[in-house]
């Protein structure tokens, strides 16, 4: 027994403590991995359970003023981390093919592995998301996709941060952060706006958005399987891959049942209706041609009187 547990001790060691980034290792929620998942198991136990269960009886909570701020710091942090990754990375010093992790203590390399902290800390901070849905009692919103893309995006960011703080994954970070700027955008506009809720074409094309984002996002770790000799390890496509598939899988089966098939029935009974439509009219005229007919008819024979013959 004492043998297992020194193995497990050594085990956990290497993989969170020797594997890891010594640069990241200490920063607040990194390379700790009991302290990620307390935070996602509150998380789950919160909105999945404890959360629905103490509102069931009480009043929605009005958070306009609340989520009006949280929309904006969201703005904010994300529209700087755009800008900065840019500017400091993909825009004139990484390769979009392929761009290894630089594990220096160089100024340039400790500003990308605090991009990717801070990018970190942000996919916490959207687990507000769904507690904001809980305390409005919007528990329709707490779908199968909305907790599993927050879960499954602080475990990944955590484990870029703990283990390659930059280099070819970053752009993710990059392309999700763009396409939170004009979410949260769109979110503080309708909370402060409330008319705008009725514009469904802007949900419409925020969701082909971030399908966008995903199709990008499985084409650049895609990259990785086909580039051999690319110094990024390879293996993290196996990660990433899945998860970036299954959320364009996830967001193309929401956009289809709420977009394309809602349209289709509109379409489809519009055109029945015109069909049984036009048949109507066709029966009810030649009912009025029929009737008109045998009328005139009658009208013929009477006004014939004993004229008429039968033959």
């Amino acid at each position: 027994m004492a043998l297992l547990l020194k193995s497990a001790w050594q085990g956990y060691r290497y993989v969170f403590e020797e594997l890891a980034d010594p640069r990241t290792s200490s920063w607040f929620l990194v390379a700790k991995p009991y302290q990620g998942l307390a935070l996602l198991g509150l998380y789950l136990i919160f909105v999945l359970k404890w959360g629905p269960e103490w509102m069931k009886n009480r009043h929605a909570f009005n958070l306009d003023k609340v989520l009006i701020v949280y929309n904006a710091i969201q703005i904010f942090l994300c529209a700087r981390l755009f800008a900065g990754s840019l500017l400091n990375a993909w825009a004139f010093h990484y390769r979009w093919v392929c761009e290894p992790v630089d594990f220096s203590n160089s100024d340039h390399a400790i500003q990308i592995a605090t991009y990717v902290y801070t990018y970190y800390l942000i996919k916490i901070l959207d687990l507000l998301d769904t507690v904001f849905f809980v305390l409005r009692k919007k528990f329709n919103q707490i779908t199968f996709l909305h907790v599993y893309h927050h879960f499954g995006m602080v475990l990944l960011c955590w484990g870029a941060a703990t283990y390659f703080p930059g280099g070819h994954g970053t752009l993710i970070g990059v392309i999700n952060s763009f396409v939170h700027v004009v979410m949260y955008g769109y979110y503080l506009l309708t909370v402060a706006m409330p008319s705008l809720k009725n514009s469904m074409w802007w949900k419409k094309y925020i969701t082909q958005l971030q399908i966008i984002q995903f199709f990008w996002m499985v084409v650049h770790m895609g990259a990785l399987v086909f580039k051999t000799d690319c110094a990024y390890p390879r293996w993290t496509a196996a990660i990433f891959l899945p998860q970036n598939l299954f959320m364009l899988i996830l967001f193309v089966d929401f956009y289809i049942k709420t977009y394309v098939k809602p349209k289709s029935k509109k379409e489809n009974g519009a055109q029945n209706g015109f069909q049984n439509g036009a048949q109507n009219g066709v029966k009810n005229e030649a009912h009025n041609v029929v009737h008109n007919g045998q009328k005139n008819g009658l009208n013929d024979l009477n006004e014939g009187n004993g004229n008429a013959k039968i033959d």
